[in-house]
């Protein structure tokens, strides 16, 4: 590996890309940052960029102009978009797949036929382009039953139905335009029985590196209940009573059975690749995958990484990376996430922030920015989920106290937060 600094363009705005800048900012190999559009905490760590993110076009053009040495792409949007293509068609390394390859999370239907060809066990399902035919096959199937729309849907566009009035209504949300282009083809999949749990993998395309296992938490409130949100807590690695040696080779397995797969059909899948997982019974199958490291799993996954990164995303994208470029401590992670009052329906921005510095004096804690915004010098909310509160300790329970503790010294007007993260992973 060379050792020369290379200046690093980063695109997103939330606490995944936090998380991901201050990685990079820890290598002896990284130059200037920049990040596109970053947010209230990350532009204190690199200098912020006017840019369209999702233009192939714009995104090639101003790396070349400012002699990026590496693209690191944090949302799914621009790598759906084909912005890993336009910035290595001009000579630059880019971390994140292709356009094709970005279909795994691009449309579902695409995903569950490669699934379907690498011979991986998810949820048996059924595709739609009309709300007629969709209706009457969910009416005839009955409840409990899976709605998702096939395109990016934001985080949102899965209903998961316990009557079938529910499942209707979520067929009609899909077709109506809710979600846009997303629901113009609409997959029902029976439902899966399980605790979930989230692996993500590095891959050139060949090589496929494991990362740490993590727990998210989706539901709103306390005890699994209220709405789906993008998550609101995680915690690393998740212990062997909930994940088994064998559950986490057999999702392993699946994950290099999938790159190998579109390898196969001449599609290079490098970068991230993230399985969320179903443990079922029968072994894990899968809910589905995504292009890019989850939101929030890499705020606990990686702290706990001994590698340099940009050593690391260098070598996805020239077909180098090797497994022990990547090891990890033994320590725990646990990260709270504070959202806007309201999350995940509407709520109000422009809170101000107080409290960080005092946090993030606790030993073993930092916080990441995910919803933040700089207004005339002071920090504010910007969005739903606000900040990701992450305490690192040598046993669970230190790690999760510790990120409570910081959480009560920060503050802003409509802080919500749930109290039971990680509980289930101590109760048994």
């Amino acid at each position: 590996m060379s050792d020369a600094k290379v200046d690093i363009l980063l695109l997103g705005s939330g606490g995944r890309e936090h998380a991901l800048l201050a990685k990079l900012a820890e290598s002896p190999r990284a130059g200037k940052l920049y990040v596109a559009p970053g947010n209230g905490g990350m532009n204190a760590l690199a200098e912020p960029v006017e840019l369209d993110i999702e233009s192939p076009v714009d995104v090639a053009n101003w790396a070349r102009e400012h002699a990026v040495g590496l693209v690191v792409i944090g949302p799914e949007a621009p790598l759906v978009a084909g912005v890993a293509d336009a910035v290595r068609s001009a000579g630059i390394p880019c971390f994140g797949p292709n356009g094709k390859a970005a279909q795994m999370e691009g449309s579902k239907k695409f995903a569950k036929q490669v699934m379907s060809r690498a011979g991986v066990p998810t949820a048996a399902y059924r595709t739609f382009t009309d709300e007629a035919s969709c209706a009457e096959y969910v009416e005839r199937e009955g409840a409990p039953i899976v709605i998702k729309a096939d395109g990016l849907a934001a985080g949102k566009g899965v209903i998961v139905a316990k009557t079938t009035e529910e499942a209707l209504e979520g067929v009609h949300e899909c077709f109506s335009g809710a979600f846009g282009e997303a629901g113009t083809t609409v997959v029902v999949e029976e439902t899966l029985e399980g605790p979930e749990c989230s692996l993500l993998a590095l891959t050139d395309g060949t090589t496929v590196v494991p990362l740490a296992t993590a727990q998210d938490h989706k539901r709103a409130l306390d005890g699994d209940r209220g709405p789906n949100t993008g998550g609101m807590g995680v915690y690393s690695p998740v212990p062997e009573h909930l994940v088994s040696a064998e559950e986490l080779a057999a999702m392993v397995d699946i994950e290099k059975r999938v790159v190998a797969e579109l390898a196969s059909e001449g599609i290079i899948y490098s970068g991230c690749l993230y399985g969320g997982f179903m443990l079922t019974k029968d072994g894990p199958k899968v809910l589905e995958f995504n292009a890019r490291f989850g939101d929030p799993e890499t705020q606990v996954v990686l702290p706990r990484m001994k590698a340099d990164l940009v050593d690391v995303f260098l070598a996805c994208d020239s077909g180098t990376l090797s497994e022990d470029m990547v090891s990890w401590d033994d320590d725990w992670a646990v990260s709270v996430v504070l959202t806007s009052a309201g999350y995940p329906g509407s709520y109000e921005k422009g809170k101000v922030i107080t409290g960080i510095e005092r946090a993030e004096e606790l030993p073993g804690v930092t916080v990441y920015h995910a919803g933040t915004a700089l207004r005339d010098g002071e920090l504010v909310t910007n969005g739903g989920r606000v900040l990701d509160v992450t305490a690192v300790a040598p046993t669970f329970e230190e790690a999760r106290a510790q990120a409570y503790r910081a959480c009560e010294l920060i503050d802003f007007e409509g802080k919500t937060y749930r109290s039971d993260i990680g509980i289930r992973a101590i109760k048994q």
